[in-house]
């Protein structure tokens, strides 16, 4: 994610060369931080680099989730994550295939997410009936249960969707665990521009490539 502290990095266009020189091709950024003139040049440079684009919504407010929702399908991203009025996604976007929610109760900017493995199950579960591709889980912003115990909830309750896990995701560790839970993807951005994934390695290069290794020799990981 082109994001640092949930909001879109201001060289967001120049980022996205460097990372696609590396072989990363799923790439994507928050609906806050900068102007919709550059989002709209962002998705054009990773549609140049043959990239998968994804937009992830942080807004609190109906109408502003709505908004940005209206904002993604217009700026023509392949995926968007976040938000949880599945009824408000089916009539903004029209179709849900491309849109993976938050389960749980999301609250805050920067987001926190309450909620038990129970209501993660059934909210992930209500996805995808809803005909949602799966659901983008905010496991380590958990602030009432066990990260991992709500991965492997969500990921028996989306089914064969896809299982996405956002935020606060920066070690080899927590990959590793999050492969063996179930995850199918995760969204870094902090932890690569803090230099914090990887601390003995001081460029955008060098955590970029720590990620890497780190899900190449994850267990499982699907994504």
């Amino acid at each position: 994610m082109l994001t640092r502290q949930d909001r879109t990095i201001d060289d967001a266009e120049d980022v996205i060369d460097s990372v696609s020189d590396l072989g990363v091709r799923h790439i994507g950024f928050k609906d806050v931080g900068v102007p919709r003139a550059t989002l709209e040049r962002v998705v054009e440079r990773i549609r140049a680099r043959r990239g998968v684009c994804y937009l992830e919504v942080v807004s609190t407010t109906p109408e502003a989730v709505s908004a940005s929702l209206a904002a993604g399908a217009a700026l023509g991203v392949d995926c968007i994550l976040g938000g949880t009025d599945l009824d408000t996604a089916r009539r903004v976007l029209g179709t849900c295939a491309g849109y993976f929610p938050f389960p749980g109760r999301p609250a805050g900017h920067p987001t926190r997410l309450d909620g038990t493995p129970g209501e993660v199950e059934r909210d992930a579960r209500r996805a995808r009936e809803c005909g949602c591709g799966g659901v983008d889980l905010l496991a380590y912003r958990a602030t009432e249960a066990d990260p991992l115990a709500l991965v492997r909830a969500a990921r028996r309750g989306v089914g064969d969707g896809r299982l996405i896990v956002a935020g606060s995701v920066h070690s080899t560790e927590q990959i590793h665990a999050l492969a063996a839970a179930g995850a199918d993807a995760f969204t870094i951005g902090s932890a690569v521009f803090d230099g914090t994934f990887s601390p003995t390695k001081g460029s955008l290069r060098g955590q970029i490539l720590a990620v890497l290794d780190a899900c190449d020799s994850a267990p499982a990981m699907a994504g």
